[in-house]
């Protein structure tokens, strides 16, 4: 073969690898081998998987994964791959490819094969680098060859299965039309947990209810009451003083970020006179910020200048007079959702200017300027609450410390509660609290569902009983168990509210098509859907430039909703409900924004050649994955699942390796995972 090499000339035609046909077709290439693997070499010559009367050797899974740990986020990979099962189910699918080729008569020859890795290894003037480079790029020679010929096989069987794909172009340009229009949309999901609140069951719905599914309420473990000493941590440390010297030290062991006030901004904000103007105006944002970093497109823009073109292009008068300025500082806001517009601008460096940011019906370009120092005056207030907070907390945690001491000794809550009230800055009645009779995932009165409390609780099952200290809400409990009910089925006067909520969810449930069908056939507007929303105690909800596909809140999405909406036009009102998992949605278009069709027209080309590549790929994957049962039922596969069990059991299990290319993802974002 490397005779062949060497002689063959070089053309001008390339070879595009239709999928990833094994992950050492890459790898070998750019990462230097390796024979280190996880297995130990009994395990790595164990059988995994039989396709026909080829092996697949645990020492093969081993290889793939081995070079997957010397890449970048490479175990990340791993994971999303599926692990063990998700790495062998892609080498199964290269076997029934491989066995298509051969049924096929879809064979590679010697010259082909020479071909292609000459292409892939020819130096700058086109000649091939030579034997020893070559093989010592590619590390055992028979492997990467046969990986190789392997691709070539698969790419003929593809185009066989695919020759006869075609692609309407009517239905591309539709494509586009559905994937580029865009609606203002106001929804209603009707949901029972909504429709419930208003419902009145009657006392004899109520017992018919409790009657019929009496033993879902059966109290299954046993039900605890607990008397604990609470010990506040604000009232804790409420007396505790502080210096100037105490808060100074404090201020001067804060990092520099938190040294600062906030940062100045300049802003430019450019009105979004009409939704179909959107693209217009981000434009012209855009050309400002060229505008403003120059012909050397600089990383920093100067105060003065932004300033120029604020005050010629800013929409909002206040600011473009004074340049651009913002009169207060952005202050750090630890509460801010991750994608807050404004916070995001604390990550620029002085001088840096935004991308535009939509916010509202705008869109702004900001320069972030300079720090503005906070000073210890300015940060005392702070500190002290800080630091008054963390001694709060050691305060009271060593109070509750002695109670427990204190209360195992003496097992009465309230003399223990006299004795520590003065400490505590609590009266004893305060730090005196009784529980319900509470179990497992109980709502805990002043205390919520507490997994804490619960396991606090868990080892006092005799009277008497006292736990230990347990972090809750606001400070400290210190529980003693005072009484145990055993297991029991409760009359229905003590679960009465939770059969009266099950009774609610029960009607809302079957009332649930009635109520969507009331609202889609009576609603005649937008406005008129939010109004009759209202009354039956519905929400809605509203989706500024949403696109199909795009989910619908937490209904989600479907091809029946996206049917629905692209029929609208702006102000009519799905007159079905719209079924989406097991909820309805009714839907009214506020305005909608058709496809551009000058923009497709640009882009035919490239749009008709990708969706008969997603055709041609879908066909071939439809004809691997029937191939592959064929195969299955035939008994010609054979997955040894011990073998996989005992390399790790605790891999993820679920393949997510597209049948359609039977390979693996390129590292380094050549191909996107599943």
């Amino acid at each position: 073969m490397l005779k062949q090499l060497s002689r063959l000339k070089r053309t001008q035609s390339t070879f595009i690898i239709l999928f990833a046909i094994l992950l050492g077709v890459s790898l070998v290439f750019f990462y230097a081998p390796s024979s280190d693997v996880n297995a130990t070499i009994a395990t790595a010559n164990e059988t995994v998987a039989r396709i026909g009367d080829q092996e697949i050797k645990v020492s093969e899974l081993e290889a793939i994964k081995e070079q997957y740990t010397r890449i970048p986020q490479g175990q990340t990979y791993l994971a999303q791959l599926g692990g063990n099962r998700g790495l062998l189910d892609g080498l199964v699918s290269q076997r029934v490819i491989a066995a298509q080729a051969v049924q096929l008569g879809l064979g590679v020859s010697d010259a082909e094969l020479a071909e292609k890795l000459r292409q892939q290894f020819s130096d700058a003037a086109g000649n091939f680098i030579g034997a020893e480079r070559y093989r010592r790029r590619v590390g055992d020679v028979g492997r990467y060859e046969a990986e190789q010929r392997a691709a070539l096989a698969a790419a003929k069987v593809q185009e066989f299965v695919t020759a006869g794909v075609q692609i309407s172009p009517q239905q591309v340009e539709e494509d586009w039309k559905r994937a580029n229009t865009k609606f203002e949309l106001v929804y209603v999901p009707v949901v029972a947990d909504k429709l419930a609140t208003r419902l009145q069951p009657s006392d004899a719905d109520i017992q018919a209810f409790y009657d019929k599914n009496k033993s879902d309420f059966a109290i299954t473990t046993p039900q605890k009451k607990i008397r604990y000493v609470f010990i506040n941590q604000e009232k804790a440390g409420a007396n505790l003083n502080f210096s100037d010297e105490e808060l100074r030290a404090e201020y001067e062991r804060l990092p520099a970020a938190n040294k600062q006030a906030g940062v100045r901004l300049q802003q430019i904000v450019l009105k979004i006179a009409r939704p179909d103007l959107d693209d217009q105006v981000r434009n012209k944002a855009l050309d400002l910020i060229r505008q403003a970093r120059g012909t050397n497109n600089d990383d920093k823009v100067s105060e003065e200048r932004f300033a120029e073109l604020a005050r010629g292009n800013s929409e909002d008068p206040a600011t473009a007079r004074n340049g651009g300025a913002l009169a207060n500082i952005l202050r750090r806001n630890p509460n801010a959702k991750p994608d807050d517009a404004l916070q995001s601008l604390l990550q620029l460096e002085p001088g840096q200017i935004s991308e535009p940011k939509k916010i509202g019906n705008a869109y702004y370009v900001f320069r972030r300027g300079e720090s503005v120092p906070k000073s210890f005056e300015d940060a005392k207030q702070e500190l002290l609450v800080s630091l008054r907070n963390r001694r709060a907390y050691a305060a009271a945690a060593q109070l509750a410390t002695r109670a427990t001491e204190r209360l195992k000794e003496t097992k009465n809550v309230e003399q223990v509660a006299r004795e520590l009230a003065a400490e505590a800055n609590m009266t004893p009645a305060e730090m005196i609290r009784e529980t319900d009779y509470i179990k497992p995932g109980d709502d805990v009165q002043d205390i919520g569902s507490s997994p804490q409390f619960e396991e606090a609780v868990a080892p006092l099952n005799n009277t008497g009983d006292v736990g230990e200290r347990v972090g809750i809400r606001g400070g400290f409990a210190i529980p003693l168990l005072i009484d145990v009910r055993p297991p029991r089925t409760p009359e229905l006067a003590e679960v009465r509210d939770q059969v009266v909520k099950r009774t609610q969810e029960e009607q809302a449930r079957a009332q649930l098509e009635a109520r969507a069908n009331e609202l889609a056939a009576n609603a005649e507007s937008a406005a008129d859907l939010r109004a009759r929303a209202a009354a039956l105690g519905l929400e809605a909800a509203d989706e500024k430039d949403y696109t199909l596909g795009s989910p619908l809140g937490s209904a989600g999405t479907s091809a029946a909703s996206d049917a629905a909406i692209f029929a609208l036009a702006p102000g009519q009102v799905t007159r079905t409900p719209i079924k989406i998992g097991d909820q309805y949605v009714v839907v009214a278009v506020a305005a909608r924004t058709d496809a551009d069709l000058t923009e497709f027209a640009k882009q035919r080309d490239t749009l008709t050649r990708q969706a008969l590549q997603s055709a041609q790929s879908q066909v071939f994957g439809d004809y691997i994955t029937a191939a592959r049962r064929r195969m299955e039922e035939a008994g010609d596969i054979k997955i040894y699942d011990d073998v996989l069990a005992r390399l790790a059991a605790d891999e993820p299990m679920s393949p997510l390796i597209s049948p359609a290319t039977g390979g693996f993802p390129a590292p380094g974002g050549t191909q996107d995972l599943p």
